[in-house]
């Protein structure tokens, strides 16, 4: 099944895909361009859990990034489908914002790359402590 709806820019992979090292290579470089932005990551993280959150509150929650930034990342985040813009038509106007499925669904492997980051501190300290003795 196809995706054609504009704001669905990556069609789902097949399962049963074989990976080349040049295909996977390349598969994970396209991943890692949809991360890319200083902000990102610290938006995911905030919005982990089914968190919904209305546009001043991730404002106050990330205190270092501007307003236009954080417009210009959601932009972005809901362009690639990872963040769905929840507005609720009233006086004043209510903005919130939450993960997509698809979006939640990157939870798991950013959390590997958290052991991944810690393995590698954790070696480096064993190294540490066995050069000393």
């Amino acid at each position: 099944m196809a995706r054609t709806h504009k704001k669905v820019r990556y069609s789902p992979k097949s399962k049963g895909k074989e990976y080349t090292p040049v295909t996977a290579a390349l598969d994970v470089e396209q991943a890692f361009k949809v991360l890319e932005g200083r902000w990102k990551l610290l938006i995911l993280f905030h919005l982990f859990g089914g968190k919904v959150l209305r546009f001043s509150e991730l404002e106050r929650a990330i205190p270092a990034i501007s307003q236009k930034m954080l417009i210009q990342q959601l932009r972005q985040m809901e362009n690639d489908s990872m963040v769905r813009r929840i507005v609720h038509h009233q006086v004043p106007p209510k903005v919130e914002y939450g993960l997509t499925e698809w979006g939640q669904a990157l939870c798991p492997a950013l959390d590997a790359l958290l052991k991944w980051a810690a393995l590698r501190e954790e070696m480096a300290e064993r190294a540490g402590a066995t050069s000393n003795e």
